[in-house]
C-alpha cells in the first residue's frame, strides 16, 4: 500500500491516462486482495497479539507510551479521519520544524468509525471491553448523544493502567477559533509531560463533501482531496501549534484513527428501524445484503465488538462500496456516489499514519 501511495504521488502530475489507469486498476486488485485477507485473519488477531498488527486499541501502550518520560513534553496530535497519502504531503512541511524519528502505518478496528476507532485508541481497550468496564462512558449506535464525549476519561484511566504517573491535558479542537486559542495560549501547556490535540478538520471536510456542492467539486477525486488538505493544513491552527510546540522542545507524535475511502458503487442492504445509519458498516438484527460485497460478523464478540441485543450482528462494506436501501434508492445513490466515507473494510480506511518526530 505504501509502494503504491508513493507511485500515485509521483505520478499524480503526469498526462498520461494509461499509466494512472494501470495504477487504479493495481490499487483496485490491492483492496480485492486486502479485503479477502481481512475477511481470513482479522479475528484471530485479538487471540494472538504477537501475530497480529498494532491496532487502534494497543497503539497507546506499544508505540506512544514508551515515549513519555517526565520532564521530556511530548505533543500527541490525532488528526480524525486522515488518510496516509494526505499525510505524505503534508509531512513535508512538518519536516521544517522536526525530524522524523520513525514511520509506519498501524490498522484501524473495525468498524473504521470515529466512535469504535478513536476511543479504542485513548482507551487502550476494544469496544467489547469498554462497553463492559465503562458502561458510564460507552454509547453504542442506537444510544442517544455525542458517542465521542469521553476520550479524555477514557485516556486518564489507561494512563492509570499503564501506571504512568504523568500531568497531561487533552483538548478537542472542532472549529478554527479553537484552534487559534489554542495556538496562542500553547506556552501554557509546557508543564505537561502529554498534551493531546484531537484535530476534527479533515472529518468536517469529508463530512461536508457529502452536503456542500461546492467541497464535492473541490474534491472530487483523490488528487484534488490531497491538495485541499493541503493548502488547508498550510493556514491552518495545527501548523501554529506545532510551531509553538517546537519552540517549546515538545517532541511530536502524530497519527489518527482511521481513514476515508471515495465511494462510487452502492450495495443493497435492508433492516430494521433500528439499523445503524452509516453507508460503510451497519449494525442491528435480520440483515440481509449481499455476501459479496460484505465482510460479515454474524456475532459482533468474535471481534470483540459489544451486541446491542441477542441477535445483533455486523456488516462491512468492502472496496468502494457504500450501503443503499432499496426504497428511495436512485435519488440516495447519486446523493452518495463519490462522497468520502469510512467505517468499511479498504486500505485507505484501515492502513493509516503513525509518525514521531523530533524538534529541530
Amino acid at each position: 500500500y505504501q509502494k503504491l501511495i508513493y507511485w500515485e504521488l509521483e505520478l499524480e502530475d503526469i498526462d498520461d491516462s494509461g499509466m494512472l489507469e494501470i495504477l487504479t486498476t493495481q490499487k483496485n486488485e490491492a483492496n480485492n486482495q486486502f479485503c479477502k485477507f481481512i475477511d481470513r485473519n482479522y479475528p484471530e488477531w485479538f487471540d494472538d497479539d504477537d501475530e497480529a498488527p498494532i491496532m487502534s486499541h494497543n497503539l497507546f501502550k506499544k508505540r506512544i507510551a514508551p515515549h513519555l518520560k517526565k520532564d521530556k513534553p511530548v505533543l500527541l496530535v490525532v488528526v480524525d479521519n486522515l488518510r496516509y497519502d494526505q499525510f505524505k504531503v503534508f509531512e513535508n512541511i512538518i519536516n521544517g520544524h522536526y525530524k522524523k524519528e520513525t514511520e509506519e502505518t498501524y490498522c484501524s478496528i473495525l468498524p473504521t468509525a470515529t466512535q469504535y476507532a478513536r476511543n479504542a485508541l485513548f482507551s487502550g481497550l476494544m469496544p467489547e471491553d469498554m462497553a463492559k468496564r465503562h458502561p458510564d462512558l460507552w454509547l453504542n449506535d442506537t444510544d442517544e448523544g455525542g458517542k465521542n464525549m469521553h476520550e479524555d476519561a477514557f485516556l486518564t484511566a489507561q494512563l492509570k493502567r499503564l501506571g504512568l504517573g504523568l500531568t497531561h491535558q487533552y483538548h478537542k479542537i472542532t472549529s478554527e477559533q479553537q484552534g487559534r486559542k489554542l495556538a496562542e495560549n500553547f506556552k501554557s501547556q509546557k508543564d505537561n509531560d502529554l498534551t493531546v490535540v484531537v484535530y476534527n478538520f479533515v472529518d468536517m471536510l469529508s463530512h461536508s463533501k457529502t452536503e456542500m456542492k461546492v467541497i464535492k467539486d473541490l474534491a472530487s477525486n483523490d488528487k484534488s482531496y490531497r491538495s485541499l488538505t493541503l493548502s488547508w493544513f498550510k493556514n491552518s491552527p495545527l501548523l501554529e501549534i506545532i510551531q509553538r510546540a517546537q519552540d517549546l522542545g515538545f517532541k511530536l507524535i502524530l497519527t489518527t484513527d482511521h481513514g476515508t475511502i471515495n465511494v462510487t458503487n452502492p450495495s443493497k442492504v435492508v433492516g430494521d428501524r433500528d439499523t445503524s445509519l452509516n453507508l460503510r458498516y451497519k449494525t442491528g438484527r435480520s440483515l440481509s445484503y449481499e455476501d459479496k460485497d460484505v465482510l460479515a460478523a454474524k456475532d459482533p464478540s468474535t471481534i470483540k465488538l459489544p451486541k446491542i441485543n441477542m441477535s445483533s450482528s455486523f456488516i462491512f462494506a468492502k472496496g468502494d462500496l457504500f450501503f443503499a436501501y432499496p426504497n428511495n434508492y436512485n435519488h440516495y445513490v447519486s446523493y452518495y456516489r463519490n462522497t468520502y466515507q469510512h467505517g468499511g473494510v479498504s486500505l485507505e480506511e484501515m492502513l493509516i499514519p503513525f509518525a514521531v518526530f523530533n524538534p529541530r
